[in-house]
């Protein structure tokens, strides 16, 4: 575009002449002509180019709204079952045996031993085709590895990924929370970010920049894992590179090394599906592995490296006295039973707590809502105190609703959460279940002040704006502004904070005047040609390089034009797909915002109930159909979806709704009652996945519903539901698509 316009502007020049060379009348107005020509083209290329950066940016607020709310809705189920396990007794039953295993599992040495001796009886067969591995491993076993991955070969053998794993967990046993590097032994080092089980991205850094090696250090910001398809093959890579360069290959641990974590978003169900016969042995390994990963590595003293960010109470002296291995899951906090007075747990030399940050004082609330789930909004009033963790406590998700309702106040008329303390009755009140059951709050123990800091570390985002303030949004950690960054890096006499946790277009940012970067290494993240990956490279000065890339076949065929048309539509499906899962909700919203059915107030109706702080007039002309006069047809954004449902007859409409909406709620459940992972469970075992999801919802569904449902699924009537045929009768399907497949 600029050449032409550059072009039209020398032909003016040439028009006008110089010299001795004199312009006739007849080229003088060709060469106006030409001037305003170039001017309309300029203007009509910058209007095209604001049209196309418009659509862009929403595209990407949708994607990252809906995987900030699914965030939140992981948090808010994790909160609910930590709850019932550390309560259950104390509210008139025993512990909850299905999710007790799972959530708060025990560590036997004798079992553990057994299972270090388990792999060694496993035989691999003599027709095996994939890379066979002996330890001490050798550059020759990690480039028969990469060999094999590139080529998609047969997965690794379950007897040498359960051998890596046990090695690893040795190795990583001796490491400390904190690693320490130096610049000075090599010339650059490399830092990668979130991977997200996308091998691809893996392998073309590894291209580009050259294997792990004493030559070529690395350090792997966490995130390796869910999401992708590939993540087993990506932490066997690394595993693999960790023990055959120890003192070259470094890997934090990030929020998604976390076995709840991995319910959600995919990694536990690859395993399963990978390695059946051995996929819970390799689980309850990588549970003890993931949480030996350290958890921060300062390079030259100099620059800290962390998965998500900080807080104002990261003290990074007492990080590296925690004993990190007791926090299986960050999602899981320490066991904080009701009717425990005392901290059976508490340690009286090692470490002392955080000092308070000169801000104000930070508050650990133990008061929990017995409200509904409801989604935040970005016009949230934050308490100007930090939150450690939000992921534990329902409301911190809610803060948003202090307008909603004239109940969130109380009696002075300020929000019951606004300074996260405890309620004026020092009352706990019991999440999402119908009880009047009060219990008075304690005092934190030593475990639950290590767990919020490894929590911060691991879920917190960096602000614009000076403060610390509850991360809301996502529901855990916090949002740390350059105020918080500056204090920190001070204190310890650092130069600049690297994490990852946020997907960025580039690859990606600076911010906090360039003190704290975000680096991001899975490319496409969201969509085809939704953003890039980068690396950066740091040498003896410190100075970051960020090196970028993308994978795909296609993107580099595709116009600008095209790669923004593929990620919009696949984000505007997705949204369409969150309007239908809460159709009554916005029918209701709709009726209640526009009595008089003007069609004017889709908009306000529709982030009332979302919450998901979009753009949505702009977003109004995509979703919705308008009339003649410019009014919204309301109930037009639903008409592009309908439900495939094989057994209409047997489930009320409500029921099919929360049935869609929730999907992945339930899913998590059921895999924690189905212990074989073998895809069927009991009719009874149904029962206890409704019991514990109407609990959670805290909605009423009756037992007779439940065992029709219950029949209508068991096609076979052996007393087995196949739960994938379940999840798969309450799935939506664009009416588009369907026109495409037939």
């Amino acid at each position: 575009m600029a050449k032409v316009v550059q072009y039209i502007i020398e032909q003016h020049h040439i028009a006008m002449g110089c010299g001795t060379s004199v312009a006739t009348e007849s080229q003088a107005k060709q060469s106006e002509k030409a001037i305003k020509a170039a001017v309309l083209i300029q203007r009509w290329y910058r209007r095209y180019m604001a049209r196309i950066e418009i659509r862009r940016r929403y595209t990407w607020s949708i994607f990252q709204s809906i995987e900030y709310a699914g965030e939140q809705d992981q948090l808010q189920l994790s909160s609910f079952f930590t709850f019932m396990l550390d309560n259950f007794t104390h509210l008139g039953g025993e512990s909850p045996d299905l999710i007790s295993q799972f959530l708060d599992p025990t560590s036997d040495p004798m079992e553990e031993e057994g299972r270090a001796a388990k792999y060694e009886k496993i035989e691999v067969p003599d027709s095996y085709p994939g890379p066979h591995l002996s330890f001490p491993l050798t550059v020759a076993h990690t480039n028969a590895l990469l060999r094999a991955f590139k080529q998609q070969q047969q997965h690794l053998h379950a007897r040498y990924v359960l051998q890596l794993l046990h090695e690893t967990k040795k190795f990583l046993k001796k490491m400390p929370n904190i690693i320490h590097l130096s610049t000075s032994y090599t010339k650059e080092i490399t830092i990668c970010g979130d991977l997200h089980g996308k091998l691809d991205d893996l392998l073309l850094i590894f291209y580009k920049n050259g294997l792990p090696s004493t030559e070529n250090p690395y350090v792997f910001n966490g995130d390796f894992v869910d999401r992708g398809k590939k993540s087993v093959e990506i932490l066997i890579i690394l595993f693999a590179f960790l023990l055959l360069y120890p003192n070259d290959m470094h890997l934090n641990r990030g929020n998604h090394e976390d076995h709840i974590m991995n319910l959600r978003y995919g990694f536990t169900k690859e395993v399963m599906q990978k390695y059946r016969s051995h996929g819970r042995e390799i689980l309850l390994l990588l549970q003890d592995v993931f949480s030996l990963l350290p958890l921060a590595t300062i390079i030259d003293n100099k620059v800290l490296i962390v998965h998500g960010g900080i807080s104002d109470m990261t003290d990074l002296d007492y990080l590296a006295s925690i004993e990190r291995h007791k926090f299986k899951s960050a999602l899981r906090p320490p066991r904080m039973s009701i009717d425990s007075s005392q901290d059976k747990g508490r340690r009286k030399t090692k470490g002392q707590l955080p000092a308070q940050s000169s801000g104000g004082h930070r508050s650990i609330s133990t008061r929990y809502s017995s409200n509904h789930l409801m989604k935040p909004s970005s016009g949230a009033s934050l308490s100007p105190s930090s939150s450690s963790l939000s992921s534990s406590i329902p409301e911190s998700r809610r803060m948003s609703d202090v307008q909603e309702k004239d109940t969130s106040t109380n009696s002075n008329g300020q929000h019951p959460l606004h300074h996260r303390s405890i309620s004026p009755a020092g009352i706990l009140e019991v999440p999402f279940l119908d009880s009047d059951v009060t219990i008075t709050p304690r005092v934190p123990s030593w475990e639950e002040m290590e767990w919020k800091q490894i929590v911060d570390l691991l879920w917190s985002d960096p602000k614009n704006q000076n403060g610390c303030s509850p991360n809301s949004f996502r529901g855990g950690g916090c949002y740390f502004g350059p105020d918080v960054t500056l204090t920190l890096l001070k204190k310890y006499h650092l130069k600049m904070l690297i994490r990852s946790h946020e997907c960025k277009q580039e690859g990606y940012e600076l911010c906090h005047d360039g003190q704290v970067i975000t680096i991001f290494s899975a490319s496409n993240y969201y969509e085809e040609g939704s953003n890039r990956g980068a690396y950066i490279k740091l040498g003896p000065d410190l100075v970051p390089r960020f090196f970028q890339y993308q994978v795909s076949k296609f993107t580099r065929r595709m116009t600008l034009q095209q790669r923004v048309s593929v990620a919009e539509g696949s984000a505007l499906k997705s949204l369409r797909e969150k309007l239908y899962a809460h159709r009554s909700e916005l029918i209701a919203a709709f009726k209640q915002y526009d009595t008089y059915n003007t069609g004017n107030d889709w908009a306000s109706a529709v982030e009332s109930v979302l919450r998901l702080d979009l753009p949505w007039r702009t977003l109004r002309s995509r979703l919705v159909r308008l009339a003649p006069d410019g009014s919204v047809e309301y109930l037009s954004c639903f008409e592009d979806l309908h439900m495939e449902q094989p057994i209409k007859e047997q489930v009320t409409p409500s029921l099919v709704e929360t049935l869609y909406r929730y999907r992945t709620d339930l899913e998590i459940i059921f895999n924690m009652i189905d212990k074989d992972h073998s895809g069927l469970i009991s009719i009874e075992e149904f029962r206890q996945t409704w019991r514990l999801f109407s609990s959670h919802l805290h909605i009423h569904v009756d037992n007779a519903a439940i065992d029709d449902l219950a029949r209508s699924i068991d096609f076979n009537k052996d007393g087995s539901i196949d739960f994938n045929e379940f999840l798969e009768a309450f799935r939506v399907v664009h009416k588009l698509d369907s026109k495409e497949k037939h």
